[in-house]
């Protein structure tokens, strides 16, 4: 070997250098790509080191990590043009129609298989008298296109491991009331999550097919927030923050999160709970709201608005903890009329319910169900000798009042 490349002649080795001189360099680009990426600095140091090693400024998008950097040019690479370049792999990614960015001057996808989860994109410095890129550009692209997968890889892995403990978390807190607190704070500490100053709980039912934007979405609004989708439905642990006021501001933030979700399913509220022991309570109080609600809006009961306030509140939080007495106080006030509805097709239930909504007046009632007066007052009278309530006494109304808030919460689960 060492008498033949000595015996090359001048020519043959001036050809020969640049190649071996290139092979080399993409060789050291290669190894600094990939120690930038398994060291952590991730795809902004990537791009800097192929913006470096092409002469031009280069962009990466990876929308599957939701992710994009730029780097080269002076003064770096505008926000704007960014931007154009992530909405515009966004799409391809997408196989949608796209417009070409005018400062693209090249690509090279990020190709897992048969998908396309990102770009490497080549860009036009905005300064005309800058040289263009080097002629070999397009190799270190490729270099960093395959160091982007290697992310892709380490991200995807640490987000399965994650997914995987928040899921045996979450699943471990629905089916096992007896877990030790300190138990539940350690663990949720090692997922970012503070469970000190108690936490509130959504439980929601989508209508889209995209669990894991809705997850993005609630740990985007509520950093420190748990997350994942089980058995068909999302659920979340909103940590509580603030001082004494941790109850009310953490389930202000826990319904403004509810309401921003509600476009992508029905979504159902627990209560604050100060003690991480009772998370399991809030998990089921959270499945309760949600089960009630998705009753209201096919039911058309007007009243599922009025489900995460007040003595609603109060009951979901004892059925959570004791629903055999939500039951029992059901069954010794409303359930008789019930059942005489289900029977012989009344509405007794109904009548009841307008009249309490109408401060007691007999002709308001009577106007809100479309009956005569004279229809309402037998319906009541049914009621009291149904139930041995009188509609017409305080004390009697209240229970009345009570067992049909208990009705409404409990019916999901009641016998068909």
């Amino acid at each position: 070997m060492g008498e033949a490349a000595g015996n090359m002649d001048p020519a043959s080795q001036s050809a020969a250098s640049p190649a071996g001189s290139l092979v080399e360099r993409l060789r050291s680009v290669h190894l600094k790509m990939v120690d930038a990426v398994l060291g952590g600095d991730g795809l902004q140091q990537v791009a800097a080191l192929a913006a470096e090693a092409a002469g031009a400024p280069v962009a990466i998008v990876v929308p599957r990590l939701d992710a994009a950097a730029a780097a080269g040019g002076e003064g770096g690479v505008r926000e704007q043009v960014l931007e154009e370049v992530r909405r515009y792999v966004a799409d391809r990614v997408r196989d949608r129609p796209s417009q070409v960015p005018e400062a693209l001057a090249a690509e090279v996808p990020i190709q897992s298989g048969d998908d396309v989860v990102g770009a490497v994109v080549l860009l036009r410095d905005p300064d005309p008298a800058k040289p263009g890129p080097h002629p070999e550009a397009a190799d270190f692209l490729h270099l960093a296109a395959v160091a982007c997968l290697t992310e892709v890889a380490v991200e995807e892995a640490k987000e399965e491991v994650e997914q995987n403990l928040r899921g045996s978390f979450l699943e471990d807190l629905r089916s096992r009331p007896d877990l030790e607190p300190r138990e539940v704070v350690r663990r949720a500490a090692r997922l970012g999550c503070d469970l000190a100053r108690g936490a509130v709980v959504l439980c929601a039912e989508l209508t889209t097919d995209r669990p894991r934007h809705v997850i993005a979405t609630i740990t985007g609004d509520e950093p420190g927030a748990l997350a994942e989708h089980l058995d068909g439905r999302v659920y979340a642990i909103l940590p509580g923050t603030g001082g004494d006021d941790a109850p009310d501001t953490t389930t202000a933030r826990g319904r403004a999160l509810a309401t921003r979700l509600r476009r992508h399913g029905t979504v159902g509220v627990s209560s604050f709970y100060s003690d991480p022991a009772e998370l399991p309570r809030a998990i089921q109080e959270a499945e309760l709201v949600l089960d009630v609600l998705k009753q209201g809006e096919g039911g058309g009961w007007d009243g599922v608005q009025d489900i995460g306030t007040g003595t609603y509140r109060l009951l979901f939080r004892v059925l959570a903890s004791h629903p055999e007495e939500v039951r029992s106080f059901y069954e010794d006030t409303v359930a008789p009329i019930v059942r005489y509805d289900d029977q012989y097709r009344t509405d007794l239930v109904g009548t009841l319910e307008a009249y309490l909504e109408q401060n007691c007046n007999m002709n308001a009632t009577a106007s809100a169900i479309y009956a005569h007066r004279h229809t309402v007052a037998y319906r009541l009278e049914r009621v009291k000798e149904l139930t041995t309530l009188d509609p017409m006494l305080s004390e009697d109304r209240e229970r009345l009042g009570l067992g049909l808030k208990a009705y409404r919460i409990i019916a999901p689960r009641l016998p068909k």
